[in-house]
């Protein structure tokens, strides 16, 4: 069974893994939402808004719990962050960037991009 816009809620994690693993793009977006600072709580008026790249945020939970950086890249099909400062070493000396829950991250700056101003202005209006 494929995923379904009209799936309500279930208790079972089985069934809560395959919404998550079977969402369309469009809804995975909403998948990606970290916490805000308090100061942009206040300022929009919401808990959280889904991460993009250019924003900056700083690590919550984890191995980088404490880091800060900007958002370098989003995998909506991953369901991950990537964020720069937040780095790994090979066995043959190569980094390569981790990819990071938005769960664990909050967000600090918004990035302006045109669009998101718009969104972030009429939902402080509502």
């Amino acid at each position: 069974m494929s995923w379904s816009k009209h799936w309500v809620r279930s208790k079972k994690p089985s069934k809560q893994r395959k919404y998550v693993a079977n969402a369309p793009l469009h809804v995975r977006h909403d998948l990606l939402a970290a916490h805000l600072s308090k100061d942009l709580i206040k300022r929009y008026k919401r808990r959280s808004l889904p991460v993009r790249k250019g924003d900056k945020v700083t690590v919550m939970r984890g191995e980088f719990k404490g880091k800060q950086g900007t958002v370098d890249r989003v995998d909506l099909k991953r369901l991950r962050v990537y964020v720069s400062g937040v780095e790994k070493e090979r066995q043959d000396g190569t980094k390569y960037k981790v990819g990071l829950h938005p769960s664990n991250l909050m967000i600090t700056e918004l990035s302006t991009e045109q669009g998101r101003i718009k969104v972030e202005k009429v939902s402080t209006n509502g």
